[in-house]
């Protein structure tokens, strides 16, 4: 039997990577001698918390967003986001001086919500706990012949977010395992597919929150598999199944899945505070949270890491990690 295509390969990573250049931030990775000495390995973190929009969304959505024609960007561009994409999707569209309509969850985080209104787009709200979100964008782009871009389901922005790790390996040369959080699939797929176009042996791994495992589910089933939306603190990560391209990618590239708790996030995301001096939002956080809590098993020497995005306002974070005297 012949094995199909992937709907990405490095050469789609490479020409995003093209069109990214002087748009995008080439963002820094950071390094931390007291987590090489906790962890027992090198780390090296790429911040893509400082990247536009403060995650690393802003790559796949500008990739695609860039690629349309003038009359679909005369039209406009509708997405659905619990916050990141969304505010991806709102910047990608001032720059290419188009509008967005953007279907939001009633419970994101207030912040993200204003900075997704703040970049000039139309706010759609629902309950993320009994709405279908894709109806309901589909529903809307069909009425106002808008272009859907979604936040995983399509090449250009799988290979957009893909241009992370890509930047990564250029910058710090060989590594042995590469660690991704894991929402509906687009950024550990496209981190995949350049970490493996470039470097064949080496491992990835991704980390889901324990409630939201439907990408470990499905990875051990052989098939998508549905649950319940998850509670959960990473609320970028709060999805209850697998994308359908991304998981065509995932279940041959990607090697293991990582499960951490609420807890561990936490303790992530106040050591990158204390220690690293950098603030990352929960879901940016479960990579680091999945080293910490030795979620990832036994480390090989380098090891890189997606530090996903750092969209968090000071009273959330406060209370999520915060600690009582």
């Amino acid at each position: 039997m012949t094995t199909p295509p992937l709907p990405i390969t490095l050469d789609d990573v490479l020409d995003a990577a093209a069109q990214l250049k002087g748009v995008a931030h080439r963002t820094p990775v950071l390094r931390s001698r007291t987590l090489d000495g906790l962890v027992g390995a090198e780390v090296f973190l790429k911040c893509e918390n400082l990247q536009r929009v403060g995650a690393f969304k802003f790559r796949g959505a500008y990739n695609a967003a860039s690629r349309l024609t003038p009359e679909q960007l005369a039209r406009g561009i509708a997405a659905y986001s619990s916050g990141n994409h969304a505010q991806a999707v709102a910047l990608a569209a001032r720059e290419l001086g188009t509008t967005a309509v953007i279907v939001m969850p009633e419970d994101a985080p207030r912040s993200k919500r204003d900075a997704t209104a703040a970049y000039g787009a139309e706010i759609i709200t629902y309950d993320r706990y009994t709405g279908d979100r894709v109806a309901i964008a589909e529903a809307l782009a069909a009425e106002r012949e808008l272009t859907l871009i979604p936040p995983y389901e399509h090449p250009h922005v799988m290979a957009g977010q893909g241009t992370a790790a890509l930047e990564l390996l250029e910058e710090v040369g060989e590594l042995d395992l590469l660690i991704t959080p894991v929402g509906g699939g687009g950024l550990i797929a496209g981190s995949a597919t350049a970490a493996k176009g470039l470097r064949p042996d080496i491992r990835v791994i991704g980390v889901e929150p324990e409630t939201g495992d439907d990408t470990k589910r499905s990875l051990e089933a052989g098939h998508r598999v549905t649950i319940p939306v998850p509670h959960t603190i990473a609320d970028g990560q709060a999805l209850h199944t697998p994308g359908e391209l991304t998981f065509s990618v995932n279940r041959r590239l990607v090697d293991d899945i990582a499960l951490v708790s609420d807890d561990d996030i936490r303790d992530a995301m106040r050591f990158a505070f204390e220690r690293l001096k950098t603030v990352v939002e929960p879901s940016g956080a479960t990579p680091l949270a999945a080293l910490l809590a030795g979620r990832a098993g036994r480390l090989p020497r380098r090891v890189g890491v997606i530090v996903s995005g750092g969209n968090i306002d000071a009273e959330r974070f406060a209370s999520l990690c915060g600690r009582a005297d």
